[in-house]
């Protein structure tokens, strides 16, 4: 395959921020490991890689999940999260933490202890849908969440529906809360920017809306994808961070990560049997028609003659 640069994320603009940093945007996220590829960390890892960025992952627990579900997950404790973590930042210029699944409240304390010691770096959280779990540790989780990492964030993102039912569970109203109501809710725990994705639109549209509590500061409509996706809320999510990592304001960010995000859904793949996971370096493959790879063939070196032999280890 030739050589490609990532292209911009969408037709109008460029990353010119990015250009003009001396090394790739050091990105911190913080998530559980996904041996799918769909979500989790390996989601983040790409995701900063194909922006431009640099990932710092620090791992927080593992989940056992192929690409239709999650079976379990197991934590890493807060200590093993902490060291990894601090061993970063003392030594990387992080300019942006994103935060994922952590695992529970010893992790969600730990690492909102980090975050208060590094006040000056903005946070995007994201909230995915926990509906895998156990009620009572989901209940722990966000409460949580809510107390100690909601006062510490810059941005949050999820789901229209996780969203509502998280922050607004009394709500009682006939109509389906809006971005706004959702942003005032975050906002009474610290939260200046909601990032509310997935709102039912009429048509098989969805519309995404970054949103404070008095306005709306970006939104994209966009049409359904007749496909079940894994994955995509940490795909836009760190795409969001790493875009801020690289210099983009909020706004920008913002429309650029939902553009990103349309890219890689479109050019989503199934590589199990489960659901389609974005292909988050979509912008890496061969346009269709390019027969340079082909072209290409005859000058790639052969493995014949390296000894290299099929695995015939019997069981």
């Amino acid at each position: 395959m030739p050589n490609q640069s990532p292209p911009p994320f969408s037709d109008e603009a460029e990353t010119p921020a990015a250009d003009a940093l001396p090394h790739p945007a050091c990105v911190m996220v913080f998530n559980a490991s996904d041996p799918s590829g769909a979500g989790g960390l390996t989601a983040d890892i790409s995701t900063i890689t194909s922006v431009g960025g640099h990932p710092v992952a620090v791992v927080t627990g593992a989940y056992v999940r192929d690409t239709a579900e999650v079976r379990d997950h197991f934590s890493f404790d807060d200590e093993a999260v902490t060291e990894q973590a601090r061993a970063a930042l003392e030594d990387l210029p992080v300019q942006v933490i994103k935060v994922g699944f952590v695992g529970g409240p010893e992790n969600i304390s730990a690492i909102a202890e980090l975050a208060a010691d590094y006040a000056e770096l903005p946070i995007v959280s994201y909230m995915p849908n926990l509906s895998w779990w156990q009620d009572g540790l989901i209940d722990q989780y966000l409460d949580a969440f809510r107390e100690l990492m909601l006062p510490q964030t810059t941005v949050l993102v999820g789901n229209h529906s996780t969203l509502w039912r998280w922050l607004l569970p009394d709500w009682e109203s006939e109509r389906s809360p809006g971005p706004r109501d959702i942003a005032a809710a975050a906002a009474e725990m610290g939260v200046p920017y909601t990032l509310v994705t997935g709102i039912p639109l009429p048509e098989q549209f969805v519309e995404n809306v970054l949103a404070s509590p008095e306005s709306v500061l970006c939104s994209g409509r966009f049409e359904l994808f007749d496909a079940t996706f894994t994955g995509a809320g940490d795909t836009l999510s760190t795409a969001l961070a790493s875009l801020l990592a690289c210099g983009c304001d909020l706004a920008e960010a913002c429309s650029e990560a939902l553009s990103y995000l349309d890219r890689c859904l479109d050019a989503g793949f199934r590589p199990g049997m489960g659901h389609v996971v974005p292909d988050r370096m979509f912008w890496a493959e061969p346009e269709d028609g390019d027969d340079s790879a082909d072209d290409n063939k005859e000058d790639q070196p052969s493995l014949e003659g390296f000894g290299l032999h099929s695995h015939d280890t019997k069981h």
